[in-house]
């Protein structure tokens, strides 16, 4: 069987947020159900001061699965993200990772 990494950067449009702290509590939520929901590993990286975005990064471990769970994963924020959200998504394979 072979193993597979897949980094999804999410990018979420947050322009109903009226500050950072309601910014932070959007951002908090989503990566809880995330982790809870697809096992992943999640992590916010850039936007920090901007309360109108954010940018995460996921991991999702396994399997070739690991590009059916990343789809559904994307579904799953795009439908919490009423203002829009954009994906990039990269699968590696342990042999590239090991290259």
């Amino acid at each position: 069987m072979s193993a597979y990494v897949c980094a999804i950067e999410i990018h979420l449009d947050l322009r109903h947020a009226q500050s950072l702290k309601e910014k932070r509590k959007v951002v908090s939520s989503l990566k809880g159900q995330l982790r809870h929901r697809f096992v992943a590993a999640i992590a916010e990286i850039a936007d920090h001061d901007d309360r109108r975005r954010a940018t995460l990064l996921c991991a999702l471990v396994g399997g070739r699965e690991v590009q059916i769970r990343a789809a559904e994963l994307e579904r799953f924020v795009e439908a919490r993200c009423p203002d829009g959200c954009r994906f990039e998504r990269n699968l590696l394979s342990l042999e590239d990772i090991h290259a």
